[in-house]
């Protein structure tokens, strides 16, 4: 899943974005309204985290802006208003979420959870495929009750594939889906990590649950 953070102190920045991408999230991060609006304008993100308090354009300036152009990207606004008029403003302007600084980073990873499984049409945590089950709250995944141990990219590419269940996904949307702008690895990164997930997914299983459709990506099906 790939997010993006607006937060002008940098280094509050920098250790979210850090924290984020340790849980295996692809990340983009500016530090001003001007800066986000063209990273919005120019990506696809699963979620925004933005501060309201911004250098130029506010963030309730540049999340009115979004909804008026019809952008429905989840928003969780992060900032140190925390009065309850401010938050009925934050969320009267659009806003999906609000979190008041200082703020526990394990709650501020659930809110994402929630956001992006209400974004996909989901009640609860769980995405099935056959025999397959993934737990987005625990981040566990089993196989006819086994689990199975993922890393946190491994995880979230799976997860990516489980929600467009039935839907073919190029490498290329894949790779923009989970690393973010800063990314320059090798070109067959997503072949390596579809090698190591069907290893741990199909290997000695009847059904196998990722497929390749040549020319044009993978599908869970």
């Amino acid at each position: 899943m790939r997010l993006l953070v607006v937060e002008d102190q940098k280094d509050l920045c920098d250790i979210i974005v850090r924290k984020l991408k340790s849980e295996g999230y692809g990340v983009d991060a500016c530090n001003s309204g001007e800066d986000a609006e063209d990273y919005i304008n120019g990506t696809e993100y699963d979620a925004v985290l933005l501060d309201i308090m911004l250098p130029g354009k506010t963030g309730i300036g540049l999340l009115k802006d979004m909804r008026a152009g019809g952008n429905t990207t989840p928003v969780i606004l992060l900032t140190a208003l925390g009065d309850v008029e401010d938050r009925v403003a934050g969320l009267d302007s659009g806003a999906d979420d609000y979190l008041v600084k200082p703020f526990d980073f394990d709650e501020l990873l659930a809110r994402i959870r929630v956001l992006i499984r209400r974004g996909n049409g989901r009640a609860s945590g769980e995405i099935k495929a056959g025999d397959l089950v993934m737990d987005t709250a625990g981040r566990t995944v089993t196989r006819g009750g086994r689990e199975i141990e993922l890393t946190a990219r491994e995880f979230n590419i799976l997860e990516y594939l489980l929600e467009n269940r039935g839907r073919v996904l190029s490498r290329d949307k894949i790779c923009n889906h989970i690393w973010n702008y800063d990314y320059d690895g090798a070109s067959n990164v997503i072949d390596v990590y579809m090698h190591h997930l069907r290893k741990k997914i199909d290997e000695n299983q009847d059904e196998k649950l990722i497929k390749t459709v040549k020319g044009a990506g993978y599908v869970i099906r």
